[in-house]
This record gives structure tokens, C-alpha cells and sequence, in this order.
């Protein structure tokens, strides 16, 4: 039997990243930034234009400032490793990719991972895609020898999306082998071994205008068991070379 058409929205969707710094955990709304705002309605109007109108729409922020500086980790666990995703969604498949920023960034991308949001083909090139923060250098001792990938906010290994600029972003070899792939596989192995459906979320994490980002949220729910269960913050960082996160250019 061949692979079932997936449907995906391409809308926002229950979480955005913040565009600015505001206060820890879920901020108040008399507390919002002018960037924030900005985002705020960017999303909303997203979800409108295309969204189910039942469906429930909650903003969970990331503060940049409450993430815990990088100490030789790929990754950190956010509130004690427990997502902040609803598995009664159930079992119907859906990828949502938010539209991009004023700046051109990647919002968030949240996904049903299943057997049918896998591809079925190999990758093809996407070397004419140039996320924000993008530069093509190349370093000595760094697996693959370039310092930055185009790596997916949920993974082609998982959604098949490949070329989709909505799930691109600038990220380092370092993040994109060390932090995120391990949890990619992770839930890839789950639902080729089970055939169940896995709840995932990822939103690069800016701070202000920065075009290269500090980080992806990453978190993921298995819906017909507990056993995939993850919220974890990877750093887009390279170890040994110090990177300038307003453009993405390696610092002096």
C-alpha cells in the first residue's frame, strides 16, 4: 500500500517562540513587549486564516533570559523534563508550520508524527535555501567540516518536509548532531518499532531581533502510551568558536 497524503496546515498554532525578553514562564499580558505584540498577532491572525475554529489556541512562552547558560551540554531539561503538551489530541495527523516572522525567522513547527508523516523517498538538495543567519563556513575539525547546517525544526526523518522554509533554520553541526538528533531518532525508532503517534513540538528560541537563534525548544508526547515524554532546550552553539547570534557571523 502506498504512503497516505498527509494533510499539513501550514498555520500557527498553540506555542510561539518570544521575540523578546519577558518575564519567566507565562507572562501577563500588561507585561507584553512591542515585539511581542507584534508576534502575538502575527500568530493570531495565522491561526485564523486557517486553523480549525474549535480548536483550543494557548500561548506557552520560553523566556531566552530563563534558559540556563550552556556549560559543555548539548542539551538542557525544561520543567523537570515534563512537556507541556495535551495527547488528547489523539491519533489524528496533522503537520503546522507558523508563518515567518517580520524578520524572516521560523516561529515553530508542531506536528502528530505517525508512519504517514514519514517520507517515502530519499532527501533532495536544499543548498539554494539560506535561513536567516545563514553563512556558508567552513572549519577544520567539525564533523562534516561546516560550521552551520540548514537543519529542521521537526526533522525530515519524521515529516517528510525537506524544503519547507517554515521548518528551516540556521543551526550549528553541534546542535544539529549532538542536541537534536539524538531525540529525533528517539521518536523515529518509537513509531517504526509501534506504529504509534507521537505529539511534537520545536520553537527556535531568538532573543530581540537576533536572526540567528539561541536555541530550539524541543518537546514530544507519545499519545497511545507515556513512553516518549521530552521537553528539552538545545543550544545552537559550537564549541571553541564564538558566534555573533544578531547575524549568525562568527565573532572576533
Amino acid at each position: 500500500m502506498g504512503r497516505k497524503k498527509r494533510s499539513t496546515l501550514s498555520v500557527t498554532f498553540t506555542v510561539a517562540a518570544v521575540a523578546a525578553a519577558i518575564a519567566v514562564g507565562y507572562a501577563k499580558r500588561d507585561n507584553l513587549s512591542t515585539a511581542f505584540n507584534d508576534l502575538k498577532n502575527h500568530i493570531t491572525q495565522g491561526f485564523n486564516q486557517g486553523s480549525p475554529k474549535n480548536e483550543p489556541i494557548e500561548y506557552i512562552f520560553l523566556d531566552p533570559e530563563s534558559i540556563p547558560e550552556y556549560t559543555g551540554t548539548a542539551y538542557v531539561y525544561l520543567n523537570d523534563n515534563v512537556p507541556r503538551l495535551d495527547t488528547a489530541e489523539g491519533s489524528k495527523e496533522f503537520e503546522r508550520y507558523a508563518p515567518l516572522d517580520k524578520y524572516g525567522r521560523c516561529v515553530a513547527a508542531y506536528a502528530n508524527i505517525s508512519k504517514n508523516t514519514m517520507p517515502d523517498k530519499e532527501r533532495e538538495s536544499i543548498g539554494n535555501i539560506r535561513p536567516t543567519g545563514w553563512h556558508l563556513l567552513k572549519y577544520e575539525g567539525i564533523d562534516g567540516n561546516y560550521l552551520y547546517n540548514r537543519c529542521h525544526l521537526i526533522a525530515y526523518m519524521l515529516s517528510g518536509e525537506n524544503s519547507n522554509t517554515r521548518n528551516l533554520i540556521t543551526g550549528t553541526r553541534y546542535m544539529n548532531t549532538e542536541g537534536m538528533l539524538p531525540f529525533e531518532i528517539k521518536v523515529c525508532d518509537y513509531v517504526k518499532k509501534t506504529g504509534n503517534h507521537v505529539l511534537y513540538k520545536a520553537v527556535p528560541i531568538f532573543k530581540e531581533d537576533n536572526l540567528l537563534a539561541d536555541g530550539v525548544w524541543l518537546q514530544a508526547a507519545s499519545v497511545e502510551n507515556d513512553e516518549i515524554r521530552f521537553n528539552v532546550f538545545c543550544y545552537n552553539v559550537q564549541p571553541g568558536i564564538k558566534i555573533d547570534y544578531s547575524d549568525g557571523h562568527v565573532a572576533d
